[in-house]
């Protein structure tokens, strides 16, 4: 006759695995609290002049000497914003800043994707030496091109224009090349083949296959160049010369010669122009984080 005997685990082996179980939070809870208090703490410090800046462009002329450090004003001026608007030509240079950023993220998301999408997928003779050559331009300080690229324009006539604040984005940038090129390396090889199958030659895959799967990092990288597009300086600093054509943050250097003394005023500006990156950087950093992680390298 067959005996049947109950085997239980052991107490001990049981416990590990409950604990096991639970998740990381809890297992480790001084630690993670810890962790968020350092985070906190950290976070605090970057977020601290945001933060003033806003309190201080709501306060009047007197109250930013007597608030001193703090953030909360105990007054709110809403009609700082007003003024800061109707006190010099602001939507003139909202448009200008709007063609100089949209105009040449189209051009360099173009571009560099095109470029990527080459280097990742056509197998030809010293293609790794060529991409080698492209990633080294990394290392050249922009200075060193600043002065040539200069003169061409001027030669070309293009200087107080918008052009040459436009047009280089559309010859590409080694380090999204790069990061193009990850992303399509990272992709099955059997699309091209079944592109090949259905008669697309190399551009039309590139567009109609590759391009719409590369989502995540055209997103990724049009927001990285919309912060550096927008907040450009040194670029209109050089090549703009009349009030016509000047983009925002060029403008707002003027306005802060001019009405330097009247803190509140320039505060609210620098609010305005902080705006829309604040903006597009919280709601799209997590398509930032994908697009990015995505081109982890191969």
């Amino acid at each position: 006759m067959a005996v049947l005997v109950e085997t239980r685990p052991p107490v001990e082996s049981t416990a590990v695995h409950r604990r096991a179980d639970r998740p990381y939070w809890r297992r480790n809870l001084p630690v993670t609290i810890a962790l968020y208090v350092v985070l906190a703490l950290g976070s605090l410090a970057f977020v601290y002049p945001f933060l003033w800046m806003i309190a201080t462009s709501l306060r009047s002329l007197a109250g930013v000497g007597s608030s001193g450090a703090s953030i909360w004003p105990r007054e709110f001026l809403w009609d700082n914003y007003t003024r800061a608007i109707t006190s010099f030509p602001f939507w003139r240079y909202a448009l200008n800043s709007v063609l100089t950023t949209l105009i040449p993220i189209v051009g360099t998301v173009f571009s560099c994707s095109l470029a990527g999408f080459a280097f990742a997928r056509l197998r030809v003779r010293f293609s790794g030496v060529i991409f080698g050559v492209v990633l080294a331009t990394m290392l050249l300080p922009g200075e060193v091109t600043m002065v040539p690229q200069f003169m061409l324009f001027n030669n070309l006539g293009m200087i107080d224009t918008l052009y040459p604040l436009i047009l280089p984005a559309f010859f590409g940038s080694p380090f999204y090349i790069f990061l193009f090129r990850q992303f399509f390396a990272r992709m099955p090889s059997e699309l091209a083949d079944a592109a090949v199958v259905d008669g697309c030659g190399w551009f039309r895959m590139f567009l109609s296959v590759y391009l719409p799967l590369a989502r995540p990092a055209v997103v990724a990288v049009s927001i990285l160049l919309f912060m550096g597009y927008w907040n450009n300086f040194l670029g209109p600093a050089i090549y703009i010369n009349s009030d016509q054509w000047k983009t925002l943050p060029l403008a707002l250097a003027g306005f802060q010669s001019v009405n330097g003394t009247d803190t509140p005023l320039l505060m609210a500006t620098s609010v305005l122009i902080t705006l829309p990156c604040l903006a597009i950087f919280f709601f799209a950093q997590k398509q930032i984080t994908n697009g990015i992680t995505f081109t982890g390298g191969r």
